[in-house]
């Protein structure tokens, strides 16, 4: 990357700060309806600017703590933990990444991907939203990173829990029982804490 590069990505996550905190003082609140919040990470990553990115995790918690983030948000953000140290952390992201998109991580390695017979809730978590997917497991940059997903998605209570996680939303697809699909959908949930 370039300087003159590096200073783009910079410049586009000065104005990103700035838009949100022009809706915050003009509405009293963020009316980021446009998604402007889940870009940063991206640019971090881009710029190696761990740290960076972490203040800006910290600042996204503090002023959006219901929200789920996109599958590349909280990819990024596995990115972002891991290359700073917080492994524990880095797992919680990556298996949110998961549960965001259980085909995210495979597309990732570039492993052939094949349509679970599960319910999806919206087009994110779908094969083809996968195709959006910026980051390789062959980058040279996310060698290390690539090599900890590898061992961590390979673990015992990741190969649990995500086995859990796809029985639920095969059961979901089937499921009409408003109070069991409610049920469902908090067990799901309750894996990703």
């Amino acid at each position: 990357m370039t300087p003159k590069q590096a200073e783009k990505l910079k410049r586009k996550i000065a104005d990103i700060r700035g838009v949100l905190a022009a809706e915050k003082k003009r509405f009293g609140a963020y009316d980021d309806s446009r998604g402007l919040r889940y870009l940063p990470t991206s640019y971090f990553v881009q710029l190696g600017d761990y740290s960076g990115g972490l203040n800006f995790l910290k600042w996204f918690e503090k002023n959006f703590p219901e929200d789920g983030g996109f599958p590349e948000f909280l990819f990024e953000s596995a990115i972002i933990l891991f290359k700073l140290g917080k492994k524990e952390e880095a797992g919680n992201a990556a298996f949110r990444t998961f549960c965001s998109n259980p085909y995210w991580i495979e597309r990732f390695f570039g492993h052939p991907l094949t349509p679970l017979d599960i319910w999806h809730p919206s087009n994110l978590t779908t094969l083809e939203y996968t195709q959006v997917l910026g980051y390789s497991s062959k980058q040279s940059d996310l060698s290390d990173f690539s090599e900890w997903l590898a061992e961590f998605v390979s673990s015992e209570d990741f190969i649990r829990r995500s086995g859990r996680y796809i029985e639920i939303y095969r059961q979901l697809k089937t499921e009409t029982d408003k109070e069991k699909r409610r049920l469902l959908v908090q067990a799901a949930f309750q894996l990703e804490k």
